[in-house]
């Protein structure tokens, strides 16, 4: 039994995990209640239960949904990479700028924000933003108090900038700055199952085994 339980353990921490999402700083891509998948096999190998790399057969791509320990506090986070090392981020009014380049902004179809209450959906604005290869959305909430602009700051090596989609109620790399290569556990490529909290936990069908962009 406790060599089974070793076993299991030691995949968890070097192969794959999956992870709860208990706030709402991704939305709407990630919902409160939703479990994800982590590939710890995205980017690297590591030593079980270390953040020491055996092996390194890739690096976090600008858009990509990533696992990491906060450099805040050491928590277990999830958001998304917006800057890779040696960019420049900056932020203006809620628009990012990678390298001095705007990204381009359009609107976001209705089947996304779906699982999200009515009032929710009434009291924020919603875009899809073009970042990296895939388009992904994301939400802001104007009644918020947030910071929405920021910058240029230069991404330096081994680092990465990351936010969360829920731009305006999200605690991230605007507040406590990038994270460095070895804290990042591994990538998030898909919603395993969901449980809606807000309705006695039952489940959100639609999002069971969804990817995620």
């Amino acid at each position: 039994m406790l060599t089974c339980l070793l076993v299991v353990c030691a995949f968890r921490s070097a192969i794959a995990d999956w992870n709860d999402v208990p706030t709402g700083s991704m939305k709407p891509t990630i919902l409160e209640g939703d479990r994800v998948f982590v590939n710890k096999l995205a980017f690297d190998l590591k030593v079980p239960f270390t953040t020491w790399r055996l092996a390194t057969w890739g690096e976090p791509k600008r858009g990509d949904i990533v696992v990491f320990f906060s450099p805040y506090d050491g928590i277990r986070l999830v958001k998304r990479v917006i800057g890779l090392p040696g960019d420049e981020i900056e932020m203006r009014n809620n628009i990012l700028f990678v390298n001095g380049t705007a990204v381009n902004y359009r609107p976001l179809g209705a089947e996304i924000t779906a699982n999200l209450a009515a009032e929710e959906k009434g009291s924020h604005t919603f875009a899809e933003e073009a970042l990296g290869p895939h388009a992904h959305a994301m939400m802001l909430t104007p009644q918020l108090s947030s910071l929405r602009s920021f910058g240029p700051v230069v991404v330096t090596k081994e680092n990465y900038f990351v936010m969360g989609d829920n731009r305006d109620n999200s605690f991230d790399s605007r507040y406590w700055g990038t994270v460095s290569r070895d804290k990042i556990v591994g990538r998030v490529p898909l919603v395993v199952i969901s449980m809606n909290r807000e309705h006695h936990y039952l489940p959100r069908w639609n999002r069971f085994f969804s990817a995620l962009q």
